[in-house]
């Protein structure tokens, strides 16, 4: 993921300052997403999307299609959470073994379901990679489910 955030800021022609200035957050943050050392928040990651006009898929390195998604600018923990559930019963996953899939608790994913909690990118990306599914149609950007 690291990789493909700096190729695309060197391609806009930008520093890590400008990007993370546009992000309001300290360069030394953005420049750990960009190493590898953390991970991009999801909501930052819809933000980035936004500023390049690319796919979270893409910017994630979930495809190789630099295709451009609607723009939303606040993502909606309902809507996701529609949407996960909407995955774990295509898959007929019960909540218990959804959730020991992606290594969390069950209460956790009843949480991201009913919209309390935003999904944290690990378990997005996870299920993405999973299930074939598009990060931005997870979000909300794209009506395109599947990768």
């Amino acid at each position: 993921m690291g990789n493909r955030l700096k190729m695309i800021r060197e391609d806009k022609e930008l520093t890590q300052e400008q990007v993370a200035t546009l992000l309001n957050i300290t360069r030394q943050n953005y420049s750990r997403w960009e190493t590898g050392e953390l991970l991009i928040p999801l909501y930052h990651l819809n933000s980035l999307a936004n500023i390049y006009n690319y796919s979270m898929d893409y910017i994630i390195g979930l495809t190789n299609n630099n295709k451009t998604t609607n723009k939303i600018d606040k993502l909606d923990p309902k809507i996701i959470g529609k949407h996960i559930k909407e995955v774990r019963l295509e898959h007929n996953l019960s909540l218990r073994k959804f959730a020991s899939i992606l290594n969390t608790s069950h209460s956790t994913i009843i949480a991201y379901e009913t919209g309390k909690n935003l999904i944290i990118i690990a378990f997005a990306y996870q299920m993405a990679k999973n299930y074939k599914i598009s990060l931005d149609w997870l979000v909300g950007k794209s009506n395109n489910k599947y990768l």
